[in-house]
């Protein structure tokens, strides 16, 4: 069915969070609008009409994180967790879909106030932009069609045509290490299984919890999934993205990861898109697996 989209109107964002570009008109381009549910959409409000409405950058193409169903409404992880998070806040969200790299300049230009999709730790956005505390454990993992081969790490893709999504913390990981022979980017994590399948590439690394969608549903392939980071490294934790100099807002939204953590919020957000018993948000099989 034909993805709908509309144009709503700008909501100028209130100045106790210190938001983005008031006067900046949204382009009518196919990325960077905004996204409103024509029908279908089943989430309503509790705040009232007075709350403040933050623009939210997403990709809408990182399933189970950030994607659209038929109407055009945004959905996943990511978009239940930002929305449970304005609601405990006293915050609305509106989602305005972004390129990846367009993401993260939109809100270092105020054009947005946040970013969610997939991001994770890095210490060079650290540097650039206010990282949120931690609210989900995303270990990165490689994922490659079954065979002879047996992958177990990183380590072990010496001599391999591997693929990463452009400007993601696997790319980081796979220069460090150098030993490959080849490396493609792509822009979509579709992309990058697509390749695999076709046999353009030997591996793929990726979130774990994109992974596992994505084998999930395409049981036609025969694939193997192996996480390669533990809990304890800053990069396997997930982050919500905000200017650098933006204190009230980074504040407000650490203080509401602080409240939905001790609720349960989150968890149940997870189980719900991936299952009570998959291993993206238990360190320990995670541990075990990388090895």
């Amino acid at each position: 069915m034909k993805q709908i989209y509309r144009m709503l109107p700008i909501v100028l964002s209130v100045g106790l969070f210190g938001c983005g570009n008031s006067s900046t008109q949204e382009s009518a381009n196919s990325t960077g609008k905004a996204i409103a549910a024509e029908s279908k959409d089943e989430f309503v409000s509790k705040l009232p009409d007075t709350a403040p409405t933050l623009k939210v950058a997403t990709t809408g193409t990182m399933p189970p994180f950030s994607f659209q169903d038929d109407y055009g409404n945004m959905q996943g992880i990511d978009i239940d967790s930002i929305r449970a998070l304005g609601e405990e806040q006293g915050f609305k969200v509106e989602f305005y879909k972004e390129t990846w790299q367009n993401m993260f300049d939109s809100v270092a230009s105020g054009g947005r106030d946040l970013a969610i999709s997939g991001i994770s730790y890095k210490d060079d956005r650290a540097e650039k932009y206010g990282l949120s505390d931690p609210y989900f454990f995303n270990p990165s993992s490689i994922m490659y069609a079954k065979s002879d081969t047996k992958i177990k790490g990183i380590e072990d893709l010496a001599g391999m045509h591997v693929a990463a999504m452009e400007g993601s913390k696997q790319e980081d990981q796979l220069n460090a290490m150098g030993q490959y022979s080849e490396m493609t980017t792509r822009s979509t994590a579709f992309l990058l299984y697509e390749d695999l399948m076709q046999g353009k590439v030997d591996v793929i690394l990726h979130d774990l919890p994109i992974l596992q969608y994505t084998a999930k549903n395409h049981p036609e392939y025969d694939v193997t999934i192996v996480p390669y980071e533990g809990a304890d490294n800053p990069s396997a934790q997930q982050v919500i993205l905000m200017a650098k100099g933006n204190s009230k807002l980074i504040n407000t939204v650490n203080e509401g990861i602080a409240k939905l953590e001790k609720k349960g919020t989150f968890k149940a957000i997870d189980e719900q898109w991936l299952g009570a018993s998959e291993p993206a948000t238990k360190s320990a099989t995670t541990n075990e697996q990388s090895k």
